[in-house]
Protein backbone atom coordinates (compact mmCIF):
# COMPACT_ATOMS: atom_id res chain seq x y z
CA UNK A 1 0.00 0.00 0.00
CA UNK A 2 2.93 2.42 0.50
CA UNK A 3 4.02 2.25 -3.05
CA UNK A 4 1.06 3.73 -3.73
CA UNK A 5 0.58 6.65 -1.42
CA UNK A 6 2.44 9.65 -1.92
CA UNK A 7 4.76 11.48 0.55
CA UNK A 8 1.99 13.58 1.84
CA UNK A 9 -0.13 10.78 2.30
CA UNK A 10 2.39 8.63 4.06
CA UNK A 11 3.14 11.63 6.72
CA UNK A 12 -0.46 12.44 7.05
CA UNK A 13 -1.27 8.70 7.69
CA UNK A 14 2.07 8.70 10.29
CA UNK A 15 0.09 11.46 12.06
CA UNK A 16 -3.17 10.13 12.14
CA UNK A 17 -4.84 10.73 16.25
CA UNK A 18 -1.79 11.41 17.40
CA UNK A 19 -2.30 13.35 20.62
CA UNK A 20 1.68 14.92 20.16
CA UNK A 21 4.78 15.29 18.05
CA UNK A 22 8.64 16.70 18.91
CA UNK A 23 10.88 17.39 16.64
CA UNK A 24 8.72 17.00 13.23
CA UNK A 25 11.09 18.40 10.83
CA UNK A 26 13.05 15.08 11.64
CA UNK A 27 10.29 12.92 10.38
CA UNK A 28 9.70 15.11 7.50
CA UNK A 29 13.29 15.51 6.61
CA UNK A 30 13.42 11.65 6.38
CA UNK A 31 10.30 11.55 4.19
CA UNK A 32 10.90 14.05 1.91
CA UNK A 33 14.73 15.15 1.72
CA UNK A 34 15.89 11.85 2.05
CA UNK A 35 13.04 9.24 0.31
CA UNK A 36 13.60 6.27 2.78
CA UNK A 37 11.71 4.30 5.48
CA UNK A 38 10.80 6.28 8.49
CA UNK A 39 12.32 3.89 11.67
CA UNK A 40 10.25 3.90 14.63
CA UNK A 41 10.64 2.08 17.77
CA UNK A 42 7.73 1.51 20.24
CA UNK A 43 8.88 -0.47 23.67
CA UNK A 44 6.73 -1.92 25.90
CA UNK A 45 8.01 -3.10 29.40
CA UNK A 46 7.21 -6.82 29.81
CA UNK A 47 5.19 -6.79 33.03
CA UNK A 48 1.00 -7.49 33.96
CA UNK A 49 -0.60 -9.28 31.24
CA UNK A 50 -1.55 -6.78 27.76
CA UNK A 51 -4.93 -5.42 28.02
CA UNK A 52 -6.96 -4.05 25.54
CA UNK A 53 -5.64 -0.38 25.91
CA UNK A 54 -2.52 -2.29 23.92
CA UNK A 55 -5.18 -1.85 20.83
CA UNK A 56 -4.59 1.87 20.91
CA UNK A 57 -0.51 1.58 19.73
CA UNK A 58 -1.17 -1.76 17.78
CA UNK A 59 -3.40 0.73 15.50
CA UNK A 60 -0.86 3.44 15.37
CA UNK A 61 1.62 0.84 14.66
CA UNK A 62 -0.21 -0.78 12.20
CA UNK A 63 -0.78 3.03 10.07
CA UNK A 64 3.28 2.81 10.33
CA UNK A 65 3.45 -0.30 8.65
CA UNK A 66 0.37 0.82 6.07
CA UNK A 67 2.67 3.76 5.65
CA UNK A 68 6.05 2.32 4.93
CA UNK A 69 7.69 2.52 7.95
CA UNK A 70 10.18 0.16 9.47
CA UNK A 71 9.10 -0.99 13.22
CA UNK A 72 11.49 -2.49 15.67
CA UNK A 73 9.21 -3.16 19.00
CA UNK A 74 11.07 -3.56 22.28
CA UNK A 75 10.04 -5.89 24.66
CA UNK A 76 11.89 -4.20 28.04
CA UNK A 77 12.57 -6.94 30.02
CA UNK A 78 14.77 -5.37 32.13
CA UNK A 79 13.04 -2.14 32.55
CA UNK A 80 10.29 -4.48 33.57
CA UNK A 81 12.73 -5.80 36.96
CA UNK A 82 13.28 -1.82 37.54
CA UNK A 83 10.03 -0.93 37.57
CA UNK A 84 9.56 -1.44 41.58
CA UNK A 85 9.71 -4.93 40.45
CA UNK A 86 6.61 -4.99 38.58
CA UNK A 87 8.43 -8.60 36.65
CA UNK A 88 9.79 -10.54 38.86
CA UNK A 89 13.16 -11.42 37.87
CA UNK A 90 12.88 -15.09 37.50
CA UNK A 91 9.58 -14.79 35.33
CA UNK A 92 11.03 -11.84 32.87
CA UNK A 93 11.99 -14.45 30.08
CA UNK A 94 8.67 -16.14 30.39
CA UNK A 95 6.88 -12.52 30.36
CA UNK A 96 8.96 -11.58 27.35
CA UNK A 97 7.85 -14.42 25.19
CA UNK A 98 3.79 -13.96 26.56
CA UNK A 99 4.33 -10.39 25.34
CA UNK A 100 5.91 -11.27 22.17
CA UNK A 101 2.88 -13.75 21.41
CA UNK A 102 0.28 -11.44 21.89
CA UNK A 103 1.63 -7.95 20.09
CA UNK A 104 2.47 -10.47 16.79
CA UNK A 105 -1.46 -11.58 17.46
CA UNK A 106 -2.93 -8.43 17.87
CA UNK A 107 -0.88 -6.89 14.52
CA UNK A 108 -2.11 -9.79 12.71
CA UNK A 109 -5.69 -9.25 13.58
CA UNK A 110 -5.79 -5.88 11.86
CA UNK A 111 -4.38 -7.70 8.88
CA UNK A 112 -1.50 -5.26 8.13
CA UNK A 113 1.58 -6.30 6.44
CA UNK A 114 4.55 -7.27 9.43
CA UNK A 115 8.03 -7.83 7.11
CA UNK A 116 8.73 -4.91 8.41
CA UNK A 117 8.46 -5.44 11.40
CA UNK A 118 11.07 -6.30 14.24
CA UNK A 119 11.15 -7.53 17.53
CA UNK A 120 13.64 -6.83 19.61
CA UNK A 121 14.58 -8.16 23.36
CA UNK A 122 16.01 -5.36 25.82
CA UNK A 123 18.53 -7.47 27.69
CA UNK A 124 20.08 -9.17 24.03
CA UNK A 125 22.03 -5.89 23.55
CA UNK A 126 21.34 -4.06 26.96
CA UNK A 127 23.97 -5.83 29.51
CA UNK A 128 26.53 -5.04 26.93
CA UNK A 129 29.69 -3.66 28.02
CA UNK A 130 29.14 -0.88 24.93
CA UNK A 131 25.93 -0.10 26.61
CA UNK A 132 26.94 0.07 30.53
CA UNK A 133 29.57 2.41 29.49
CA UNK A 134 27.45 4.75 27.92
CA UNK A 135 24.82 4.28 30.91
CA UNK A 136 27.28 5.33 33.22
CA UNK A 137 28.31 8.24 31.11
CA UNK A 138 24.91 9.51 30.42
CA UNK A 139 24.51 9.14 34.46
CA UNK A 140 27.11 11.54 34.80
CA UNK A 141 25.58 14.08 32.93
CA UNK A 142 21.79 13.87 34.45
CA UNK A 143 20.67 14.93 37.24
CA UNK A 144 18.84 12.72 40.26
CA UNK A 145 16.05 15.53 40.08
CA UNK A 146 15.99 15.37 36.20
CA UNK A 147 16.06 11.22 35.98
CA UNK A 148 13.33 11.15 38.65
CA UNK A 149 11.42 13.86 37.13
CA UNK A 150 11.40 11.72 33.90
CA UNK A 151 10.37 8.74 35.48
CA UNK A 152 7.61 10.31 37.38
CA UNK A 153 4.23 9.27 35.47
CA UNK A 154 6.17 5.96 34.01
CA UNK A 155 7.83 4.32 36.96
CA UNK A 156 5.61 3.05 39.83
CA UNK A 157 5.68 5.51 42.33
CA UNK A 158 5.80 4.29 46.16
CA UNK A 159 7.11 6.18 49.88
CA UNK A 160 10.71 4.70 49.71
CA UNK A 161 11.89 4.49 46.32
CA UNK A 162 14.86 2.33 44.67
CA UNK A 163 17.68 3.60 42.38
CA UNK A 164 15.87 1.27 40.11
CA UNK A 165 13.18 3.62 38.94
CA UNK A 166 16.17 6.66 38.33
CA UNK A 167 17.98 3.70 36.14
CA UNK A 168 14.96 3.60 34.34
CA UNK A 169 14.57 6.36 32.15
CA UNK A 170 17.74 6.62 31.44
CA UNK A 171 18.24 3.59 29.75
CA UNK A 172 14.67 4.05 27.42
CA UNK A 173 17.23 7.33 26.23
CA UNK A 174 19.77 4.95 25.47
CA UNK A 175 17.46 2.54 23.59
CA UNK A 176 16.95 5.33 20.88
CA UNK A 177 20.84 5.09 19.98
CA UNK A 178 21.13 1.28 20.26
CA UNK A 179 17.66 0.19 18.44
CA UNK A 180 19.09 3.02 15.86
CA UNK A 181 15.97 4.90 15.30
CA UNK A 182 14.96 7.96 13.66
CA UNK A 183 11.68 8.31 16.30
CA UNK A 184 10.49 6.40 19.34
CA UNK A 185 6.78 6.25 19.82
CA UNK A 186 4.78 5.96 23.60
CA UNK A 187 1.70 6.87 25.33
CA UNK A 188 1.80 10.93 26.47
CA UNK A 189 2.95 9.40 29.54
CA UNK A 190 6.28 9.05 27.99
CA UNK A 191 6.57 12.72 26.97
CA UNK A 192 8.57 13.68 30.48
CA UNK A 193 10.97 10.93 29.49
CA UNK A 194 11.37 11.73 25.17
CA UNK A 195 12.11 15.29 26.46
CA UNK A 196 15.16 13.57 28.78
CA UNK A 197 16.58 11.76 25.30
CA UNK A 198 15.89 14.70 23.85
CA UNK A 199 18.03 17.23 25.78
CA UNK A 200 20.99 14.22 26.90
CA UNK A 201 21.64 12.21 23.41
CA UNK A 202 23.19 15.51 21.99
CA UNK A 203 25.77 15.34 25.49
CA UNK A 204 27.21 12.18 24.59
CA UNK A 205 27.12 13.16 20.89
CA UNK A 206 24.66 10.84 19.75
CA UNK A 207 21.68 12.50 17.42
CA UNK A 208 18.19 13.35 18.77
CA UNK A 209 15.35 11.73 17.75
CA UNK A 210 11.66 13.05 16.90
CA UNK A 211 8.76 11.63 19.08
CA UNK A 212 5.15 10.88 18.86
CA UNK A 213 2.60 10.16 21.25
CA UNK A 214 -0.95 8.71 21.37
CA UNK A 215 -3.17 9.53 23.69
CA UNK A 216 -3.80 7.78 27.05
CA UNK A 217 -7.55 6.24 26.90
CA UNK A 218 -8.67 5.50 30.36
CA UNK A 219 -9.87 2.80 32.21
CA UNK A 220 -12.68 1.00 33.04
CA UNK A 221 -12.73 3.14 36.41
CA UNK A 222 -11.75 5.98 35.05
CA UNK A 223 -8.36 6.29 35.79
CA UNK A 224 -5.27 5.25 33.73
CA UNK A 225 -5.87 1.64 32.42
CA UNK A 226 -3.12 -0.27 33.76
CA UNK A 227 -2.15 -4.10 33.29
CA UNK A 228 -0.98 -4.54 36.84
CA UNK A 229 -4.84 -3.23 38.23
CA UNK A 230 -7.06 -5.63 37.35
CA UNK A 231 -10.10 -3.52 37.84
CA UNK A 232 -9.38 -0.62 35.02
CA UNK A 233 -8.38 -3.42 31.94
CA UNK A 234 -10.00 -5.90 29.93
CA UNK A 235 -7.56 -9.00 29.36
CA UNK A 236 -7.03 -9.59 25.88
CA UNK A 237 -8.10 -13.17 26.82
CA UNK A 238 -10.92 -12.58 29.09
CA UNK A 239 -14.07 -14.63 27.81
CA UNK A 240 -16.85 -12.84 26.24
CA UNK A 241 -19.48 -12.81 29.67
CA UNK A 242 -16.31 -11.70 31.86
CA UNK A 243 -16.43 -8.74 29.09
CA UNK A 244 -20.02 -7.97 28.90
CA UNK A 245 -19.88 -8.04 32.76
CA UNK A 246 -16.54 -5.62 33.35
CA UNK A 247 -17.99 -3.16 30.55
CA UNK A 248 -21.59 -3.03 32.28
CA UNK A 249 -19.89 -1.61 35.70
CA UNK A 250 -17.26 0.55 33.54
CA UNK A 251 -17.79 4.53 34.15
CA UNK A 252 -19.61 5.83 31.32
CA UNK A 253 -21.44 9.12 32.32
CA UNK A 254 -24.16 10.37 30.60
CA UNK A 255 -23.47 13.54 28.34
CA UNK A 256 -20.19 13.46 29.22
CA UNK A 257 -17.13 13.35 26.83
CA UNK A 258 -14.30 14.24 28.37
CA UNK A 259 -12.30 11.29 30.42
CA UNK A 260 -14.67 8.87 29.13
CA UNK A 261 -12.34 5.71 28.29
CA UNK A 262 -15.51 4.06 26.23
CA UNK A 263 -15.87 6.73 23.76
CA UNK A 264 -12.24 6.62 23.67
CA UNK A 265 -11.61 3.19 22.86
CA UNK A 266 -14.32 3.90 19.55
CA UNK A 267 -12.33 6.80 18.81
CA UNK A 268 -8.88 5.42 18.96
CA UNK A 269 -9.42 2.06 17.99
CA UNK A 270 -12.81 0.92 17.03
CA UNK A 271 -13.41 2.88 13.94
CA UNK A 272 -9.57 2.70 13.20
CA UNK A 273 -9.64 -1.13 12.63
CA UNK A 274 -12.44 -0.94 10.59
CA UNK A 275 -10.81 1.54 8.76
CA UNK A 276 -8.02 -0.99 8.67
CA UNK A 277 -9.68 -4.05 7.68
CA UNK A 278 -12.23 -2.83 5.24
CA UNK A 279 -10.65 0.31 4.33
CA UNK A 280 -12.02 3.74 4.00
CA UNK A 281 -13.79 5.26 6.67
CA UNK A 282 -14.50 3.13 9.88
CA UNK A 283 -17.75 2.38 10.89
CA UNK A 284 -19.20 1.71 14.22
CA UNK A 285 -22.73 1.19 14.53
CA UNK A 286 -25.15 1.10 17.67
CA UNK A 287 -27.87 -0.84 17.80
CA UNK A 288 -31.23 0.13 18.99
CA UNK A 289 -33.02 -1.43 21.96
CA UNK A 290 -36.10 -2.23 20.12
CA UNK A 291 -37.11 -2.66 16.35
CA UNK A 292 -39.73 0.41 17.10
CA UNK A 293 -37.14 2.59 18.18
CA UNK A 294 -35.95 2.90 14.51
CA UNK A 295 -32.88 2.18 12.45
CA UNK A 296 -29.53 1.91 14.42
CA UNK A 297 -27.20 4.86 14.95
CA UNK A 298 -24.23 4.21 12.34
CA UNK A 299 -21.31 6.44 13.09
CA UNK A 300 -18.58 7.09 10.38
CA UNK A 301 -16.64 10.16 12.28
CA UNK A 302 -16.19 10.49 16.58
CA UNK A 303 -17.46 14.41 16.18
CA UNK A 304 -20.86 13.36 15.47
CA UNK A 305 -21.07 10.47 17.80
CA UNK A 306 -19.63 13.19 20.39
CA UNK A 307 -22.26 15.31 19.76
CA UNK A 308 -25.21 12.65 19.98
CA UNK A 309 -23.81 11.54 23.54
CA UNK A 310 -23.91 14.79 24.87
CA UNK A 311 -27.59 15.63 23.56
CA UNK A 312 -28.76 12.22 25.21
CA UNK A 313 -29.50 11.22 22.01
CA UNK A 314 -26.65 7.95 22.25
CA UNK A 315 -27.08 7.17 25.94
CA UNK A 316 -24.63 4.90 27.87
CA UNK A 317 -27.51 1.64 27.77
CA UNK A 318 -26.99 1.71 23.92
CA UNK A 319 -23.31 2.68 23.78
CA UNK A 320 -22.16 -0.11 25.52
CA UNK A 321 -23.87 -3.32 24.73
CA UNK A 322 -22.22 -2.02 20.74
CA UNK A 323 -18.79 -1.40 22.67
CA UNK A 324 -19.65 -5.04 23.59
CA UNK A 325 -20.58 -7.04 20.57
CA UNK A 326 -17.79 -4.93 18.42
CA UNK A 327 -15.13 -5.60 21.29
CA UNK A 328 -15.91 -9.46 21.69
CA UNK A 329 -15.46 -9.77 17.76
CA UNK A 330 -12.15 -7.77 18.12
CA UNK A 331 -10.76 -10.21 20.09
CA UNK A 332 -11.93 -13.46 18.79
CA UNK A 333 -9.12 -13.83 16.48
CA UNK A 334 -6.50 -13.56 18.97
CA UNK A 335 -8.70 -16.24 21.56
CA UNK A 336 -8.51 -18.50 18.28
CA UNK A 337 -5.07 -18.21 18.05
CA UNK A 338 -4.28 -19.03 21.73
CA UNK A 339 -6.25 -21.53 22.21
CA UNK A 340 -4.58 -23.50 18.68
CA UNK A 341 -1.18 -22.71 20.27
CA UNK A 342 -0.22 -24.78 22.81
CA UNK A 343 3.44 -23.13 23.40
CA UNK A 344 1.47 -20.00 23.96
CA UNK A 345 -0.60 -21.31 26.65
CA UNK A 346 2.67 -22.88 28.25
CA UNK A 347 4.17 -19.90 28.48
CA UNK A 348 1.09 -18.14 29.65
CA UNK A 349 0.81 -20.80 32.91
CA UNK A 350 4.85 -20.36 33.26
CA UNK A 351 4.50 -15.86 32.85
CA UNK A 352 1.99 -15.79 35.18
CA UNK A 353 1.79 -18.62 37.70
CA UNK A 354 -1.23 -18.92 39.66
CA UNK A 355 -0.44 -17.35 43.75
CA UNK A 356 -0.13 -20.42 46.16
CA UNK A 357 -3.48 -21.25 48.13
CA UNK A 358 -3.31 -19.56 51.17
CA UNK A 359 -2.67 -21.78 54.11
CA UNK A 360 -4.92 -20.98 56.90
CA UNK A 361 -2.91 -21.32 60.12
CA UNK A 362 -4.86 -23.84 62.23
CA UNK A 363 -6.28 -21.98 64.99
CA UNK A 364 -4.90 -23.19 68.33
CA UNK A 365 -7.45 -24.64 70.89
CA UNK A 366 -8.62 -22.53 73.94
CA UNK A 367 -8.51 -25.41 76.83
CA UNK A 368 -11.36 -24.47 78.34
CA UNK A 369 -11.03 -25.29 82.27
CA UNK A 370 -14.49 -24.59 82.63
CA UNK A 371 -15.52 -25.14 86.70
CA UNK A 372 -13.17 -27.99 86.50
CA UNK A 373 -10.30 -27.82 89.23
CA UNK A 374 -6.99 -29.31 88.14
CA UNK A 375 -4.96 -32.24 89.62
CA UNK A 376 -8.32 -33.51 91.97
CA UNK A 377 -8.93 -36.93 91.24
CA UNK A 378 -12.56 -37.27 91.47
CA UNK A 379 -13.32 -34.15 89.96
CA UNK A 380 -14.94 -31.20 91.55
CA UNK A 381 -17.52 -28.66 90.04
CA UNK A 382 -18.09 -25.04 91.47
CA UNK A 383 -21.99 -23.49 92.27
CA UNK A 384 -22.64 -20.18 91.30
CA UNK A 385 -22.78 -19.13 95.29
CA UNK A 386 -19.33 -20.31 95.65
CA UNK A 387 -19.08 -24.03 96.87
CA UNK A 388 -18.30 -27.00 95.52
CA UNK A 389 -19.45 -30.34 94.62
CA UNK A 390 -17.94 -33.84 93.79
CA UNK A 391 -16.12 -36.84 95.48
CA UNK A 392 -12.77 -34.66 96.00
CA UNK A 393 -14.83 -31.49 97.31
CA UNK A 394 -13.45 -31.97 101.23
CA UNK A 395 -9.94 -31.95 99.50
CA UNK A 396 -10.47 -28.04 98.19
CA UNK A 397 -13.20 -27.06 100.31
CA UNK A 398 -11.72 -24.02 102.70
CA UNK A 399 -15.11 -23.87 104.87
CA UNK A 400 -17.14 -21.26 104.98
CA UNK A 401 -15.08 -18.24 106.94
CA UNK A 402 -11.67 -16.63 107.12
CA UNK A 403 -10.17 -18.47 110.12
CA UNK A 404 -11.60 -21.96 108.45
CA UNK A 405 -9.96 -21.56 105.45
CA UNK A 406 -6.63 -20.11 106.87
CA UNK A 407 -6.54 -23.15 109.18
CA UNK A 408 -6.85 -25.31 106.62
CA UNK A 409 -4.11 -24.01 104.43
CA UNK A 410 -1.96 -23.47 107.26
CA UNK A 411 -1.70 -19.65 107.88
CA UNK A 412 -0.31 -18.90 110.93
CA UNK A 413 -3.04 -16.45 112.60
CA UNK A 414 -1.09 -13.32 114.33
CA UNK A 415 -2.40 -11.32 116.52
CA UNK A 416 -1.95 -7.50 116.83
CA UNK A 417 -1.24 -5.63 120.65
Amino acid sequence: MADTMSAHDRLDLIYENLHERLKEEIIEDVIFKQNRSLKIYWGTATTGRPHCGYFVPMVKLAHFLRAGCTIKILLADIHGFLDNLKAPIELIKYRAEYYRFVITSLLKSLNVPIDRLEVVLGSSYQLSAEYTMDLFRLSSVVSEHDAKKAGAEVVRQVANPTLSGLIYPLMQTLDEQYLDVDVQFGGVDQRKIFTLAAESLPKLNYKERAHLMNPMVPGLSGGKMSASDPDSKIDLLDPPDVVEKKLKKAHCAPREVEGNGIIGFVEYVLLSVDSLKNGGKGKFVVERRKPEEGEPLVYEDIATLKADYEADKLTPQLLKPAITKALINLLKPIQGEYRASTEWQEIAIKAYPLPPPETKKKEKKVKDRGTKFPGSKGGVEAKPDGHVEGEAKDQVNLGTGAEEAMDKLGIEQKTHS
